[in-house]
């Protein structure tokens, strides 16, 4: 594969910030948004064959145009979308060079509690104010992406009322603003060919609602370590250790390390399906990982995050959302021929990843949270 910095610009939509090689940071993908109030998560797995490999390369390109195509019916809708892709689907799509931190989603398996992993290539995270503009890109994307894709996955978020969600919690508290939610969320120096990307775990809960009902207030109130009416975090003198916010609370040489959310509840409810969506951005997974190691297992071991009890998780990805840029600059060019996968997809063994030094490196990014 050609390098990205050194290919054809080819200027198709206002995700692209400038042609890479003018010097000028690359343009990231819409991670750090202000919430919407309608979501479609798309997962997909790419086809077998040469065919299938060269349109979703030819189709990174495009997504802009589509984007700006569809948008453009509503310009006050915030219409906006990211795209991920998963590890072994980088090795197909686009060889080397890697995301450093790139690697198959880690299973998590304790005692009944189990975060699976499931089949996903392709991730689109569609968001906007309304969900006939997320629908409508979804059908475009599907639609060009043709028999290439098989779909694995898909779930219509919606906005819960005050930002809750089916538990009866407001969900996304802890978001990082301004200038921190963009440290929060894309690669900087720390591997510089792929600044301005970012991480993105997901995976799909569903709840027993009935049985979380049972609940008294208060015991959920120690379960999740916030008030439930005036979404306030429980004192520490009262909040267990087991609760769900501190076991998602992650401190490294005493700084707590921010990711984003932008979960969403979904469901059915003439067939008792009531879900949330969980959807969380970093510039490292480490840091996700680390939360649902702390969940799962526990910290200490044994002391897991209680709303599991009423939680199961059905799927589970990690993808690497590349910057618009990098998408843009894809060429027609495909991997050698018989390159083989890189060790980080071979196996999902922890990898010596790179010290963060807080930093973002890539200069001024445009596509501003606040737009």
């Amino acid at each position: 594969m050609t390098d990205a910095a050194s290919e054809e610009h080819h200027g198709v939509g206002s995700l692209t910030a400038s042609d890479a090689s003018s010097g000028l940071p690359p343009a990231p993908q819409a991670v750090v948004r202000p919430l919407t109030r309608a979501a479609i998560f798309l997962v997909a797995t790419i086809n077998p064959g040469d065919a299938s490999r060269d349109a979703v390369r030819s189709f990174c390109g495009d997504l802009p145009a589509l984007l700006r195509a569809v948008g453009f019916r509503d310009i006050e809708g915030n219409l906006s979308c990211v795209m991920g892709i998963g590890s072994d689907a980088w090795d197909r799509l686009f060889g080397q060079p890697r995301p450093a931190e790139l690697h198959p989603f880690r299973e998590i398996k304790a005692g009944p509690r189990h975060a699976v992993a499931t089949p996903g290539d392709l991730l689109f995270h569609i968001r906007a104010k309304r969900m006939d503009l997320c629908f409508e890109l979804a059908t475009q994307i599907m639609a060009r992406l043709g028999a290439a894709v098989s779909p694995v996955d898909e779930v219509h978020g919606f906005r819960y009322f005050d930002d809750r969600d089916l538990i009866g919690f407001v969900d996304g508290t802890e978001n990082p603003t301004a200038q921190t939610a963009i440290d929060a969320a894309y690669v900087g120096s720390e591997d510089p060919i792929f600044a301005g990307g970012s991480y993105v775990i997901v995976q799909k809960y569903l709840h027993d609602l009935a049985g979380w009902n049972a609940l008294s207030t208060e015991a959920q109130e120690r379960i999740i370590g916030r008030t439930k009416l005036s979404d306030i975090e429980l004192d520490d003198a009262v909040k267990p250790t087991s609760a769900h916010n501190a076991l998602t609370t992650i401190v490294e040489d005493g700084k707590e390390i921010k990711i984003i959310r932008d979960n969403m509840p979904f469901g059915r409810a003439a067939e008792k399906e009531f879900g949330t969506y969980f959807i969380g951005y970093a510039r490292s997974p480490r840091t996700i990982e680390q939360m649902l190691e702390n969940m799962f297992v526990g910290r200490p071991p044994g002391n897991y995050d209680r709303l599991l009890d009423f939680s199961v998780a059905k799927t589970g990805n990690l993808f690497f959302a590349p910057s618009a840029t990098f998408l843009e600059n894809i060429g027609s060019d495909a991997p050698p021929a018989g390159q083989e996968p890189s060790d980080a997809s071979a196996a999902a063994s922890p990898q010596t990843a790179p010290k963060r030094d807080g930093s973002l490196g890539i200069g001024s990014l445009k596509g501003d949270h606040s737009s």
